[in-house]
């Protein structure tokens, strides 16, 4: 039989284990609790922070008495992007090995180890690396930012890009939506080449196909005078920082030549501009009794 002695050290034995989860709880795993609650309720936080203040960027930005962004919102925008991802990636970080504390985890002991697998990490995250640099570099620069018009030529990729409004920008990537609707997800380490159609002022180019046997004469006072009204027009006035501006003939061919109508336009606006010139160059055309081919259209819009 199992004396009375035995008996109470085997319930102390085992309860001490038991007392010993108990005073973790109480002690480190209430930290860790804490720790893992007040992560949550940081980000949530930042995130909220960043929100609020992109959106008042874009409000201030877009005012009823602005036509577009200017170049300093869209970078202040940007920077608020890059900065509440940094926030984010910080307090994921310390919260990680705060945690790993407080379950007694010993980090020093780690440090020859993770210096191999940072060697190992570093050979195989130099994409990542490189994208982040790319990103700093992007942002410090002011190569672009929230809003704008750009054409990204990426390594690898379709040699044409692919051109959309920027709708976010990371220290590791851009993500652009094109104008079917479609979202590009883009590593900044992979970019080589960043179209800016958007930036400053842009370029809406149309060159009109005319009949040889038209009046070249004739035909330019008639550009002219579309330029004119149509700079003088107040919907367009906003969209055009000068009357469009005839440059004479750029192309000639056998049957008809080509006179080019350049119009410089608030940046990011050189597409509704070059589509509405077209239509009243056409109509104007077609009232003079000059009936033009069907490829009249605007060719590459450019930036400043």
């Amino acid at each position: 039989m199992i004396s009375a002695a035995g008996a109470s050290a085997a319930v102390i034995t085992a309860s001490a284990p038991l007392s010993d989860i108990g005073h973790w709880a109480r002690g480190s795993g209430l930290e860790v609790v804490l720790l893992v609650t007040g992560a949550a309720l940081l980000t949530r936080l930042a995130t909220w922070l960043g929100d609020r203040v992109t959106s008042r960027i874009d409000v201030s930005a877009t005012g009823t008495d602005r036509v577009v962004r200017t170049e300093a919102a869209k970078h202040r925008h940007a920077v608020a992007q890059v900065v509440t991802w940094a926030v984010l990636v910080i307090v994921y970080c310390l919260t990680a090995v705060l945690v790993l504390q407080r379950f007694g985890v010993p980090l020093t002991g780690f440090v020859a180890p993770a210096t191999i697998v940072g060697v190992a990490l570093g050979l195989g995250a130099q994409r990542v690396v490189q994208d982040i640099l790319a990103g700093f570099f992007i942002i410090a620069e002011r190569q672009y930012g929230f809003g704008d018009l750009v054409r990204l030529l990426v390594a690898g990729g379709p040699p044409t890009g692919s051109t959309g409004t920027v709708e976010e920008v990371t220290l590791r990537i851009t993500r652009i939506r094109t104008t079917s609707g479609e979202v590009v997800t883009t590593s900044n380490g992979q970019i080589v080449q960043v179209i800016n159609l958007s930036r400053d002022w842009a370029r809406a180019i149309v060159d009109v196909p005319i009949p040889a046997t038209a009046d070249l004469t004739t035909v330019s006072d008639l550009l002219n005078r579309v330029g004119a009204e149509s700079y003088a027009d107040e919907t367009l006035h906003a969209l055009l920082l000068d009357a469009p501006t005839v440059m004479g003939v750029e192309s000639m061919d056998l049957d008809e030549f080509k006179i080019r109508v350049v119009a410089r336009t608030q940046p990011g606006r050189q597409f509704e501009v070059g589509r509405t010139l077209r239509a009243r160059i056409g109509t104007a055309l077609l009232r003079e009794g000059i009936i033009v081919p069907t490829d009249l259209d605007t060719a590459a819009p450019t930036s400043s």
